[in-house]
């Protein structure tokens, strides 16, 4: 962009939000229903980008990227109404005839940068977030998709107002001209090597940052379990979009007596989804990019390669391939895959496979498939990872009532659905006091004596809970007392004068 100028593009936009364009419970509402309906209207014309991006599959985008889209604004359209009103809490004894609250409001301006992988999805979910929280906001997707990019940043200005929503495309040079400037939050997805970047700029103007980054997320596979199912759910999950899917598995381990027929049960799941030749099928995508290809291709040399292997740069195509025979210190194991290779380690038992994960930093999505509910838990207590599935993959991003977000180097931060909003906005605590009974309020102020100090201390002080029946103890002496005069009447009643 031989005219960009960031300090104006985020002047523009800090200009609206001081303005509060678009603060109004109306504007956002409106916004969304604008951004619904260009989805609505455009949804073959960001297939068709994503299918010259990532050869993505119709389903895969109406799936993945569209249909999510248009859910997540549903929801906020049915809910946001509510979300943005005050929040009453819990007020103490001194607070009694006062108004407590959390109202939640915009933080300001909102720098988006999307990623290449799920290129609408991954730019428009947390869109629709900073909308509904009342921000400005300024999206910078992917330059690799850049047919999507492109549709972006042509079809957003014709359906939002350009003051409050904003597309920036670019690379680098843009990108590290935006982070120069000061903005209110910053969501980032990508990998970690640009995460620390991104932090790195945000913590100049102490900005406040949500890091969406990945990780290698492994796969336990229990010999307690249904083995079919397993490599089903697990090709489902490692191949969609060539593997290019952050919470996709990134490596199985099992034991011994398991590997072959789980290596097994996959080549024939593969042959299952994607034919003979997987090249030809319409439902395998390929590749971003050259230097991507590359990357993986050589993640390839020396390795035990069971089943695929296959590689054609001028098509951008790796064939979905198992690797076996794995150990924890090739190249393959070091970092995030995300692309369509399969390791898989051979460990002892669940210890062994519960060392190993634990040795390496969190992943960001543990799964494990068994049937033994004890193991199930075992795994999910012993195991330290920002989310966690049982029995199957990828589901967890479709659940808009869960947070999604990493932990440790697998990111900082959440969102989808009212995450997203929460996230995006400030929850302001407010007072308001009442100006009649100020005599009540002498006890707070000077000069202090003994006995404004235990009035103080009666209407301030919190006393522990106590334990056991004397936690109950109103309700002990109310029985106590009903007892003694229960005791007193039967007295009564059998004496011999009185009968």
């Amino acid at each position: 962009m031989a005219d960009f100028d960031a300090k104006s593009i985020v002047d523009r936009s800090r200009a609206a939000f001081n303005a509060g364009k678009c603060k109004s419970l109306a504007t956002r509402l409106e916004h969304l229903k604008n951004l619904y309906r260009m989805i609505d209207e455009h949804e073959k014309d960001f297939c068709d980008a994503m299918k010259r991006d990532l050869n993505k599959p119709y389903t895969e985008c109406m799936g993945y990227e569209i249909t999510l889209a248009k859910n997540e604004i549903i929801g906020y359209l049915e809910n946001l109404s509510q979300w943005v009103k005050p929040e009453r809490v819990k007020k103490p004894l001194f607070m009694l005839g006062q108004d407590a609250y959390i109202r939640r409001e915009p933080l300001g301006v909102v720098l988006i940068i999307g990623a290449w992988n799920y290129p609408f999805q991954l730019t428009i979910h947390p869109l629709i977030g900073a909308i509904a929280a009342g921000n400005t906001v300024i999206i910078k997707p992917s330059e690799l998709a850049e047919e999507t990019a492109k549709i972006l940043a042509d079809l957003l200005p014709k359906y939002l107002d350009s003051d409050c929503v904003q597309v920036v495309n670019g690379a680098v040079k843009e990108t590290t001209a935006l982070l120069e400037q000061k903005f209110d939050h910053i969501l980032y997805t990508g990998n970690s090597v640009v995460g620390k970047i991104v932090m790195a700029a945000a913590a100049k103007h102490l900005t406040p940052v949500t890091l969406e980054l990945g990780g290698k997320s492994p796969v336990f596979v229990d010999k307690n379990c249904d083995i079919s199912t397993a490599a089903r759910r697990i090709t489902w999950g490692k191949f969609v979009n060539s593997g290019q899917t952050c919470i996709a598995p990134d490596y199985i381990l099992c034991e011994e007596e398991v590997k072959d027929q789980l290596v097994q049960a996959i080549k024939d799941t593969l042959k299952e989804f994607y034919g003979e030749d997987p090249q030809k099928s319409n439902d395998y995508g390929r590749i971003i990019n050259e230097r991507h290809f590359k990357r993986l291709e050589d993640l390839l040399q020396g390795v035990n390669v069971a089943a695929g292997g296959k590689t054609v740069i001028d098509d951008k195509y790796i064939e979905p391939t198992i690797v076996t025979d794995v150990k924890g210190d090739e190249a393959v194991m070091q970092h995030e895959i995300f692309g369509p290779i399969l390791p898989i380690m051979i460990v002892k038992d669940a210890d062994d496979a519960i060392r190993y994960i634990n040795s390496r930093n969190p992943p960001l999505m543990l799964h494990v498939f068994t049937k033994s509910k004890s193991m199930m838990k075992k795994v999910q207590d012993e195991v330290h990872s920002a989310m966690f599935i049982g029995n199957d993959s990828l589901l967890v991003g479709g659940v808009d009532t869960l947070p999604f977000g990493g932990v440790g180097t697998s990111g900082m931060g959440a969102y989808h659905g009212k995450h997203t909003f929460e996230t995006f906005s400030h929850r302001r605590a407010c007072v308001v006091a009442k100006l009649g009974m100020e005599a009540a309020n002498q006890i707070r102020y000077p000069p202090y004596s003994e006995k404004k100090y235990s009035w103080a201390q009666w209407l301030m002080a919190k006393k522990p809970k106590r334990e056991g029946i004397l936690g109950f103890w109103p309700f002990t002496l109310l029985a106590m007392i009903f007892a003694a005069f229960f005791a007193m009447f039967q007295m009564m009643v059998t004496l011999p004068g009185l009968q």
